[in-house]
């Protein structure tokens, strides 16, 4: 499996941690944790997840509401 992040996505992790860290200090960090755990996941269970567009597979992140494609 081959997992790229695009730089749209780049920009809206990034976007993501300024939201969250704009409302608790530290809170930016552990979303970026987070999603890259959910991430690297993808290692080990990439392939099991719902099909969407034809051909990218769709993972919900575990604790904040954001999907990885």
């Amino acid at each position: 499996m081959r997992i790229e992040i695009l730089a749209s996505a780049k920009e809206d992790l990034i976007s993501g941690a300024g939201f969250y860290e704009a409302n608790e200090k530290g809170l930016g960090s552990y979303f970026l944790d987070s999603l890259f755990s959910d991430i690297d996941s993808l290692l080990i269970y990439g392939g099991v997840h719902q099909v969407f567009y034809d051909d990218l597979y769709r993972l919900l992140a575990k604790r904040f509401p954001f999907a990885v494609y």
